[in-house]
């Protein structure tokens, strides 16, 4: 008979500690020009570990950095960090799209982006002549993950990933010797989101890293505007102006108006006559509601007999599904200029939405060709674009689900209180119906944000503006201005 061997190891209920990988970084050097200035500049792409409160690499924030090399004094320099949105998007997007040295060019005017090859060019308009770059992925995005004994859970929240986002600004400050230089923090849809709870973490300690603008990009910081729960009447009347734009892009309106001031005349509607009459629920009759009605048509396109039946409430998605029936196409959510076919041309909503499958392969494989081989930083790993975070949690008071009420606008106004120089960029399209321009306006005109202090611009493109080859240039034209006026 055979005696069994055991060791102390055999009874242990301890968990073996899993191997935390070292960092990998990849240093290149490059060169070109920016707004007509010839610079070499470094391009730092790779990993930073984020510690816990005990010390322990938890986590791999995966970040692409580009610095402008041969600047005697860092204190005039400025730099920025970029971040998509989501929760769950990797800075892909931003960098590629619109502020990276590399751009990729798709149509501009609502095509489909198709296959590959893509055209990824120089871009000579990046801002990168006024500020360093520093793109984000947030963990669970691009290569950014948990590492040893860190959990999702602990990252995937509105104060968690604020919190992570902060601690590595702090990294980067100290390990790149830029603490007194002028900073700039941004983000797109999520990502403003984002910036105004990073503007928390970073401004309401003892310890401030004061930050001299925030770039808004497709905004949504109150949610009440996209929360279509039976009684809350803010989606109708912020998705108003964005409807009389949808409608007026695509030919569906009777106006000599042009688009700015047609959207003009429909907000100053949904403010003063269509927001009162929803709050009037069936007290509005007779000549009145007939009298918003015929209004809301002659702004929506949509007949007045349609919005009858709506009890004068039209969800976007019904709106983007209902103005072209005839044409057997369904528009765009984060583009309300794509249009797309639909198999089922009876259905209620859209099927899919057109303006993200017409852009997602180029950017896809214009992101991994640059990083892979341009930066050098190729692990054997995906790069993951969006979708790679599956659970969120949107308290704010760690209860673990969405507030009734959640609004992180205050974090903006209290910042602003306590630093004179901070300042907000907000960047809106006019045919996004994913971040509407009216929902952004609700926002930043209350909660204590300083109007002195917020530059609104408008472009006549959606939620990525920036794929609209005119409003790229003059969005790049409007972010340089705002840098410079610090």
């Amino acid at each position: 008979m055979l005696a069994a061997c055991y060791t102390a190891s055999t009874f242990s209920s301890e968990k073996e500690p899993k191997p935390i990988p070292d960092p990998v970084m990849s240093i290149t050097q490059h060169k070109g020009t920016f707004n007509g200035q010839r610079m070499s500049f470094t391009a730092k792409a790779g990993e930073t570990p984020l510690k816990d409160k005990d010390g322990d690499v938890t986590a791999h924030i995966f970040s692409m950095s580009y610095i402008k090399d041969n600047v005697k004094d860092s204190a005039t320099r400025p730099v920025s960090f970029i971040f998509n949105g989501g929760p769950g998007s990797a800075s892909v997007w931003l960098h590629m799209g619109v502020f990276g040295p590399k751009k990729i060019v798709i149509p501009s005017d609502a095509e489909d982006d198709g296959a590959a090859p893509f055209s990824l060019l120089d871009n000579p308009d990046t801002v990168l002549d006024v500020t360093d770059l520093v793109f984000i992925d947030p963990v669970g995005t691009g290569f950014s993950r948990v590492v040893g004994e860190g959990e999702n859970k602990d990252y995937w929240g509105v104060k968690e990933d604020a919190k992570s986002i902060a601690q590595f600004i702090r990294i980067w400050l100290r390990e790149n010797g830029r603490w007194n230089s002028p900073k700039f923090i941004g983000g797109e849809s999520y990502g403003t989101t984002r910036s105004a709870a990073l503007i928390e973490e970073l401004e309401g300690r003892w310890d401030d890293v004061s930050i001299n603008g925030i770039l808004l990009i497709s905004t949504i910081l109150d949610f009440t505007i996209d929360t279509y729960d039976q009684g809350n009447e803010m989606p109708y009347m912020v998705q108003l102006p964005t409807m009389a734009a949808t409608a007026w892009y695509h030919k569906q309106v009777n106006t000599e108006l042009s688009l700015e001031e047609w959207v003009e005349a429909a907000r100053q509607f949904a403010l003063r006559e269509y927001a009162p009459a929803l709050l009037l629920g069936p007290a509005l009759q007779g000549q009145e509601r007939d009298a918003i009605k015929r209004k809301l048509a002659h702004f929506t396109g949509l007949s007045e007999t349609y919005l009858e039946r709506a009890n004068l409430r039209v969800h976007f998605q019904r709106f983007n599904k209902e103005l072209l029936r005839e044409e057997g196409v369904a528009l765009g959510r984060l583009d309300s200029r794509f249009k797309g076919e639909e198999y089922d041309n009876a259905g209620e909503y859209p099927e899919t939405d057109p303006s993200f499958y017409g852009i997602d392969g180029s950017y896809t494989a214009a992101l991994n060709h640059w990083v892979r081989e341009g930066l050098q930083f190729n692990p054997d790993r995906e790069y993951t674009i969006i979708g790679g975070v599956t659970q969120w949690n949107w308290s704010l008071n760690g209860e673990g689900r969405r507030q009734p009420y959640l609004n992180v606008a205050p974090y903006i106004g209290k910042a602003m209180r306590g630093n004179k120089d901070l300042r907000v960029f907000n960047a809106a399209g006019y045919y996004d119906f994913a971040t509407p321009l009216l929902g952004a306006e609700y926002a930043l005109q209350r909660n204590g944000i300083d109007p002195e202090r917020v530059t609104y611009k408008y472009y006549e493109a959606g939620h990525m503006m920036y794929i609209h080859h005119p409003s790229f240039a003059q969005f790049l034209i409007d972010v340089r201005e705002f840098i410079l006026a610090r």
